[in-house]
């Protein structure tokens, strides 16, 4: 059933917005409500601080929640990002590619204190991509005679090696937009259209932070990165602070 309905006006069709349909929430606590239980696995995106969904991130850490399992690329920095989840101690487990910027990071796995699963950053990318669209393994070349590839299924194809890989899923995705329409659907700006659009996907539910919102038909829907079938609530962040992981100037004569 269609949660629009439409009327004739001399410009075409214009949908009118039914309540159901508008997913625009107050803030990032109202939209996480229900969500959040100890023990479950949250799809992060972002890559290092770029395209990272902050006031989502300001909330997690904020209920509490804990025993976490993390995917995301990598886990912020020490007080800034996912890093403040690992302050607070409330992530148990991270899958993830880089994690070189995070002090707190190295002396919590170095102590034991947090597990982690390493990935290549292509196959974690696919990893993410497959257990939005049904997929449930793969086979990769990359890792193959490495440790990476230790207790997996191998085989060849054509000549070459490759190895198995399994999708990723997760009880909640926090994706970080540009823009949104009250519907949910979703414009990632440059950088940050990294591993936001398939975490979207493969979330059973996905909460998305969004810098500006339009009213539908609003968003040119050539440019929409992620249909709103896959936004389960939008909100509006007030304030944005972009950090720069790593500052790097060339030096001037």
């Amino acid at each position: 059933m269609l949660a629009c309905r439409f009327s004739v006006n001399p410009g075409g069709f214009r949908a009118k917005l039914k309540p159901s349909m508008d997913k625009v929430k107050k803030n990032a606590t109202e939209a996480l409500a229900g969500h959040l239980f100890d023990g479950m696995t949250i799809m992060s995106g972002g890559f290092g601080l770029c395209g990272i969904p902050e006031h989502l991130i300001l909330a997690i850490r904020d209920s509490g929640v804990k025993d976490i399992t993390v995917i995301s690329n990598n886990c912020g920095v020490d007080d800034f990002g996912l890093g403040l989840l690992l302050q607070t101690k409330q992530i148990k487990k991270m899958v993830s590619s880089y994690v070189g910027e995070n002090a707190e990071f190295e002396r919590q796995f170095l102590e034991k204190e947090l597990e982690l699963e390493f990935n290549p950053q292509g196959t974690l990318a696919e990893r993410i991509r497959a257990g939005g669209a049904g997929i449930p393994a793969f086979f990769v070349k990359t890792g193959f005679g490495t440790v990476i590839a230790e207790g997996k299924e191998t085989r060849e194809f054509d000549g070459e090696m490759y190895v198995m890989e399994t999708a990723l899923k997760a009880d909640l995705s926090i994706v970080k937009a540009w823009k949104a329409d009250r519907w949910g659907n979703l414009i990632y700006r440059k950088t940050a259209r990294n591993f936001n659009p398939m975490m979207a996907t493969a979330g059973k539910v996905c909460i998305a932070e969004v810098e500006e919102l339009v009213e539908v038909g609003g968003l040119d829907a050539d440019r929409i990165d992620t249909p709103s079938i896959f936004v389960d609530s939008v909100v509006v962040g007030d304030h944005f602070e972009k950090r720069i992981e790593r500052l790097t100037t060339r030096e001037r004569a």
